[in-house]
């Protein structure tokens, strides 16, 4: 399929995936206080209310994909504090550098920014698939866009399957023992709790699946650019 994911779809998803972060925010930091620091939430409002103030700005220079990505990762960095700023933040750099300064991509091209920004991911990170972190959500989200890719499935088929596997991978941490992070001092007495890293990872794919198949409506941009909404608000 030719689809082509635009600039404003891109900034759409990307205030929709910082607006759903915002508003689960104390889920994410109940299941953080399950095996972790109970910060996660916290950490990631932070950065995302920075997102929305970033991209709603009058002032915001971002005029490709690339540029884009690499604004949003920078706020990650230095706003979310835990492992969780420098990974996201790697995840948006590695995949801007992909994208460069397109202002299109189709979906060959999204299932190689995410395959570059899981790569960046597990490099700083070191984890690996069934380590019950962000990586049993991303891996099998990147590996279902780049079968679609490969079988020319539509970009809606495509990101429906990789927000699939992402809930999927999320879930399937409840039943695997930590071995990274604060969570792996727990040992198997992990096992039984969601991974809140998977979780915000999760949502990364369900705002992208509700966002990026739909193409922006004229003016769209603007218009998420120029709302009256608090950047706060979800």
């Amino acid at each position: 399929m030719g689809q082509e994911i635009t600039l404003p779809q891109f900034r759409r998803w990307l205030l929709a995936y910082a607006r759903r972060i915002i508003q689960e925010e104390d889920y994410l930091t109940e299941l953080d206080a399950a095996i972790g620091d109970a910060d996660h939430g916290a950490n990631m409002r932070r950065g995302m209310v920075k997102v929305l103030e970033r991209l709603q700005a009058p002032d915001d220079n971002c005029n490709d994909i690339g540029s884009l990505l690499r604004s949003v990762a920078m706020i990650m960095i230095s706003s979310v504090g835990g492992a969780a700023g420098p990974l996201y933040g790697t995840f948006f750099l590695r995949a801007a550098a992909v994208a460069n300064q397109h202002r299109s991509v189709t979906l060959p091209e999204l299932a190689r920014m995410f395959r570059t920004g899981l790569e960046g991911i597990q490099q700083r990170g070191k984890a690996v698939l069934e380590d019950k972190t962000m990586v049993d959500a991303i891996q099998p989200a990147v590996e279902a866009l780049e079968a679609a890719a490969e079988a020319n499935q539509s970009l809606a088929v495509a990101l429906a399957s990789a927000r699939q596997a992402a809930k999927l991978g999320m879930e399937h941490t409840v039943e695997l023992v930590a071995r990274k992070g604060r969570a792996s001092y727990l040992g198997p007495r992990s096992v039984g709790f969601q991974d809140p890293g998977a979780t915000s990872a999760y949502y990364l794919f369900e705002t992208a699946a509700e966002t990026l198949a739909t193409p922006a409506e004229n003016g769209s941009e603007q218009g998420q650019k120029s709302t009256s909404q608090e950047p706060g608000d979800p």
